[in-house]
């Protein structure tokens, strides 16, 4: 089917992706942008997938200051090579991070660094909240369990939807950027100050 430039085009703008690689999903979707979207974010993965065992030793440490200097960011995020850390869309996605640490304030990167001892203490009140109920066991835990990928979702950076699209999570932006710049993306770590909170 003919694909016009302006459905490339607003697809692009969606996504980031390449003249070439819109146009084919597009094709693939039969015309159709937000399913485009779905064929490129499904590639994107997949690339992301292999390059995610690749060291990731170069990068920028971004920051981001809040009007008014109430709350700052900095953050690591890391890449595989110099000449990607210097790029325009690397600099962007840094600073997109680190504004949007600024708004979210997560609490950590990944799921992994969430204490196992902080989600023992979530799980126990969600249990808590059904002890007097008639529902099966095996019901309430898969309630607990979707309590719990909503608590991700509040404190685990990559699995926080982004303030600016709140279809997209971080982790899906840096996928995205993955496929885009050719080479593996890893946020390292971050801190967030806000005037008159007391260091842990």
């Amino acid at each position: 089917m003919e694909i016009s430039a302006s459905q490339v085009k607003e697809l692009r703008d969606k996504t980031g992706a390449g003249f070439m690689e819109c146009k084919a999903a597009l094709v693939e979707s039969n015309g159709n942008v937000e399913q485009a979207v779905t064929v490129l974010r499904t590639k994107g993965q997949a690339k992301a997938e292999k390059r995610a065992s690749r060291s990731t030793l170069q990068g920028v440490i971004g920051h981001y200051v809040h009007q008014g200097g109430q709350v700052a960011v900095i953050v690591e995020v890391n890449c595989e090579s110099d000449f990607v850390a210097r790029t325009d869309d690397f600099q962007a996605l840094v600073k997109e991070i680190a504004m949007h640490i600024a708004a979210a304030n997560p609490t950590h990167v990944r799921r992994e660094e969430v204490p196992a001892e902080e989600l023992e203490t979530e799980k126990t009140i969600y249990r808590k909240q059904f002890e007097n109920s008639d529902k099966p066991a095996p019901v309430i835990e898969k309630i607990v369990k979707g309590k719990v990928n909503a608590y991700y979702e509040q404190v685990v950076l990559l699995d926080q939807p982004s303030i600016r699209d709140p279809k997209t999570t971080i982790g899906s932006m840096v996928t995205a950027a993955v496929a885009k710049l050719g080479e593996n993306i890893t946020i390292a770590r971050f801190a967030r100050f806000k005037v008159g909170d007391s260091p842990d």
